[in-house]
C-alpha cells in the first residue's frame, strides 16, 4: 500500500479549533507557516498520526489535534527516529511520541487505551509544501530517537549548552518539548543534577537571575567569560545577581536537525 497524507490541520490561536487545509507549508528550522506550534528550537513543531489507528479509536481526523494524517506505514518504521520525505522534498524528524492529554481525555475511555496511538511529534528538516494525497517515503532508524521521559531530554539539552552561554527556564521548556506548566518542574531537575558534572549554571530562571541552589554558579560564569551584574532589591534588602540575557543568551535552531 502506497504510504500517503489523507488530511491536513494547523492551529493558529492558542486553545482554537484545528483548521483544515489542502496543503501545509513547512519551513526548515520553524515547523508549519502560521501554526501556533512553529518553533525554531523546539522538538514537537509538528504532529503526525496514522489514519489506521484513527479508524480504530472511532475518532474523526483532527480530533486529536494532529497536523498531519498519514496511511499506509506500519508500526515498525512510525517511531521516533525515523525521517519522512515527501514528494516536494520536504521532510520531517519524528522526534518522540505525544503524550495524551485532558485536551483529549473526552475521547477515549482511558489513555491506557491510546497509548501509541496519539501519534508522533516531530521536526521539519528540510522545507517545501505538502498536500492532501501527496506520497511519501520513510526511512527507519535515520535519527536517534528522544528520550520519552523529560527529566532525561533536559539532560540531554543542557550539556548542548556551550560554555560562555546561558539559557532560561522558557528556554528549556520549549527545547524539552514539555508544557508551560513543566515551569514549576525545572528547579526539581536542577536540584536533581546540582551535584553532577552537568552545566546547570548555565541556567537562569524566567528573567536572568542566577538560582540560589546551583553551586558555585556565580564564579564558573565569569569563569567562562560571562558578565554577572548586582541587582539591588530595597524593599528586601537583597543583592540579586543576574546576566544580562540579549548578550549571552544561547539558541539553536540547528539541535534537533
Amino acid at each position: 500500500m502506497a504510504l500517503s497524507i489523507t488530511h491536513l490541520f494547523t492551529k493558529v490561536k492558542p486553545a482554537s479549533a484545528m483548521v483544515e487545509l489542502k496543503t501545509l507549508n513547512l519551513k526548515l528550522g520553524h515547523g508549519i507557516e502560521e501554526d501556533i506550534n512553529a518553533d525554531s528550537i523546539s522538538p514537537r513543531q509538528v504532529l503526525i498520526v496514522r489514519y489506521e489507528d484513527i479508524l480504530d479509536l472511532s475518532i474523526q481526523p483532527g480530533q486529536l489535534r494532529e497536523n498531519i494524517v498519514v496511511t499506509g506505514i506500519g508500526f515498525n518504521k512510525f517511531i521516533p527516529g525515523s525521517l519522512l520525505t515527501f514528494e516536494s522534498g520536504a521532510a520531517i524528524r519524528l522526534t518522540f511520541y505525544c503524550e495524551p492529554c485532558k485536551r483529549i481525555a473526552h475521547l477515549v475511555e482511558s489513555f491506557k487505551s491510546i497509548k501509541g496511538k496519539r501519534g508522533i511529534l516531530g521536526v521539519v528538516t528540510k522545507s517545501g509544501q505538502i498536500q492532501v494525497s501527496s506520497k511519501f517515503q520513510v526511512q527507519a532508524h535515520k535519527f536517534p530517537a528522544l528520550p520519552e521521559n523529560p527529566y532525561e531530554r533536559f539532560l540531554d539539552f543542557i550539556i548542548k549548552i556551550p560554555s560562555g552561554k546561558v539559557v532560561t527556564y522558557k528556554q528549556i521548556i520549549k527545547a524539552i518539548g514539555v508544557d508551560n506548566s513543566y515551569l514549576r518542574v525545572i528547579p526539581t531537575y536542577l536540584k536533581k543534577t546540582s551535584a553532577t558534572n552537568y552545566p546547570v549554571h548555565r541556567i537562569l530562571d524566567y528573567k536572568g537571575y542566577l538560582i540560589t541552589y546551583v553551586n558555585q554558579q556565580k564564579d564558573k560564569l565569569k569563569t567562562e567569560g560571562v558578565k554577572v551584574l548586582a541587582d539591588a532589591d530595597v524593599v528586601k534588602n537583597l543583592n540579586k545577581s543576574y546576566v544580562n540575557i540579549n548578550n549571552y543568551s544561547w539558541e539553536d535552531c540547528n539541535i534537533y536537525l
